[in-house]
C-alpha cells in the first residue's frame, strides 16, 4: 500500500480493513457490487437536482431579462461552473479517493440551488448568474459519478458499470421535470416565484446525494484500485525492474484524444439543441406542462438505455457505438430542424432520439478513456476530460441562443447535424492512427 493510501486510512484497523479488499478477489467483487449500489442511491437524488437547471433555468432568465438572446446563458454558466467542478473532484478524486470528491461536488451544487431560489425571490439576476455557476458543480458531479462505478471493474465490464451507474439517474432525472408544475404550487405557497420551484427539488436532491456518497462510500473504490494497481506495478518491478515502462504502456494518449473528443462532441451537440428546445416549443405555444413532458422523455432517452449501451459497448466495441451515436444524433438534429415547434410528439421524438445518441458517445467515450489511462493519472484525467465536456457544454449554450436569435431553431439543428458526422471522423482518424503506430 502506497503513502498517500496510508497516510489517508489512518489506523492500524482501517488499513487492515482495506488489505483485505487488496489480497482478495472475492472482497473485491463484493466491495464492487456495494459501491454499484452507493452509486446507484446517490444517482438517483443527483438526477432530480441536475433537472432544474435544465428545464427552468433559460426561462427564468428569460423572465429576468426580457429577451431570448441570453436564454443560453444560465446553461452556460452552469456547465462552466461544471468545468470547474469536474477539474476540481477530478484532483480530490485522485488524491483522496471518490468519496470526498463526489460528496463535495453534489453538496456544493445543492448550495447553488438555493442561491437560484434566493435570486428569484430578491429579482436580482447577478446572484442568480454566481448561484448557476456554483449549481454546476452538481451537473459535473453527477457525471463523475460514473467513473465510481467502473473503478473495480474488469475491462469487459467497464461500460456496463458505467452504465448501471448512469440508468439510476434516470429516476430522479425523468421526475424532475415532470415536477416543474406541482413545485411551481409548492414554491408559489412559500412566497418563491413559481419558476424557482424545481430548484428547491434540486437542492434538497443534491445535498442528499452528497450526504449518502460521504456517509456509505466506504472503503473507498478508487483508493482500493488504487493499492491493488501499485501490488501489481510493484510485482512488475520485481520482475521486470523497470516500473516506468509498464507505465508508459499503459497510457494510450491517442486514446485518451479520441474519448475526450467523443465525450465532447456529442455532448455540445445535445446541449445545444435541448437548451433552445423549452424556447422554441413555447415560442409555439406550448404550455409549460408539455416542455416539462419532452424534458423528461429527453432525459430519459439519455439515461435509460445506459444498461442495454453498456452491453453493446462491451460486446461490439467501443468504436461501433460511436459511429452509432454520430449517425443517431445527425438524424436528431434533422428532424428537430424540420418539426413542428406546436407539435409535442415530433418534438418529443427528435429529444428522444438526441438523448438517446448523447447516451451512445457518453459511454463509448468513457469507456475509452477508462481503457486508455491507469490508475496514477485516470481520476484526474477523467476530471480534465470532463472539464472540456463542460466547456463544449457552455459554447454549446451560448452560441445556441445567439444563433437561434439571429437566425433560426432549425438552422442549429442543422449544424448539430453537421457536429455529429464528425463524430465517425475522429473513429476514423484513430483507426488510421493505430495503423500507422503498428506498421511504424
Amino acid at each position: 500500500m502506497g503513502r498517500i493510501e496510508r497516510r489517508l486510512l489512518g489506523g492500524i484497523g482501517m488499513q487492515e480493513m482495506y488489505l483485505k479488499y487488496i489480497h482478495s478477489t472475492a472482497m473485491q467483487e463484493k466491495l464492487y457490487k456495494r459501491t454499484l449500489t452507493v452509486v446507484v442511491m446517490s444517482q438517483i437524488f443527483g438526477g432530480a437536482g441536475l433537472a432544474a437547471g435544465i428545464t427552468v433555468g433559460a426561462l427564468i432568465a428569460q423572465d429576468m431579462l426580457g429577451t431570448t438572446s441570453y436564454a443560453g446563458l444560465p446553461a452556460a454558466l452552469f456547465t462552466l461552473g461544471s468545468a470547474l467542478s469536474a477539474f476540481l473532484v477530478g484532483r480530490l478524486s485522485q488524491r483522496f479517493g471518490r468519496r470526498q470528491g463526489l460528496s463535495l461536488g453534489f453538496i456544493t451544487g445543492g448550495v447553488g440551488a438555493i442561491g437560484v431560489i434566493l435570486a428569484a425571490v430578491i429579482n436580482n439576476i447577478w446572484l442568480l448568474f454566481f448561484a448557476l455557476f456554483i449549481y454546476g458543480a452538481g451537473t459535473s458531479t453527477n457525471l463523475q459519478a460514473r467513473y465510481a462505478g467502473a473503478d473495480l471493474a474488469s475491462e469487459k465490464k467497464r461500460a456496463t458499470a458505467v452504465s448501471i451507474a448512469m440508468i439510476s439517474t434516470t429516476l430522479g432525472a425523468v421526475a424532475g421535470p415532470n415536477m416543474v408544475t406541482p413545485m411551481g404550487k409548492v414554491a408559489s405557497l412559500m412566497g418563491i416565484p413559481p419558476l424557482a420551484g424545481p430548484f428547491i427539488l434540486a437542492a434538497v436532491a443534491y445535498i442528499l446525494a452528497g450526504l449518502t456518497l460521504f456517509i456509505y462510500l466506504r472503503p473507498d473504490p478508487f483508493l482500493v484500485a488504487k493499492a491493488i494497481a501499485e501490488k501489481r506495478e510493484k510485482q512488475a518491478h520485481d520482475s521486470e525492474h523497470d516500473v516506468g515502462k509498464l507505465h508508459e504502456t499503459t497510457i494510450n494518449r491517442v486514446g485518451i484524444i479520441t474519448g475526450a473528443l467523443v465525450l465532447v462532441l456529442s455532448h455540445v451537440v445535445m446541449v445545444a439543441i435541448m437548451t433552445m428546445t423549452p424556447i422554441h416549443m413555447q415560442d409555439h405555444g406550448t404550455g409549460l406542462t408539455a416542455v416539462g413532458i419532452v424534458i423528461g422523455l429527453h432525459i430519459a432517452a439519455m439515461y435509460l438505455p445506459s444498461v442495454l449501451t453498456g452491453r453493446l459497448v462491451d460486446k461490439l466495441g467501443r468504436h461501433v457505438m460511436v459511429f452509432a451515436s454520430g449517425i443517431t444524433l445527425a438524424i436528431s438534429g434533422l428532424m428537430a430542424a424540420f418539426a413542428p415547434g406546436e407539435s409535442l410528439f415530433w418534438m418529443a421524438f427528435a429529444l428522444i432520439l438526441l438523448g438517446i445518441g448523447w447516451n451512445f458517445g457518453l459511454i463509448s467515450g468513457t469507456a475509452i478513456i477508462v481503457d486508455s489511462t491507469n490508475m496514477q493519472i485516470r481520476a484526474k484525467t477523467q476530471g480534465s476530460v470532463d472539464v472540456w465536456v463542460a466547456l463544449g457544454g457552455t459554447a454549446g449554450s451560448l452560441l445556441s441562443g445567439v444563433i437561434v436569435s439571429y437566425s433560426s431553431y432549425a438552422m442549429l439543428g442543422f449544424l448539430g447535424t453537421y457536429l455529429s458526422v464528425l463524430l465517425i471522423a475522429i473513429i476514423i482518424w484513430e483507426r488510421m492512427k493505430d495503423k500507422r503506430h503498428v506498421n511504424g
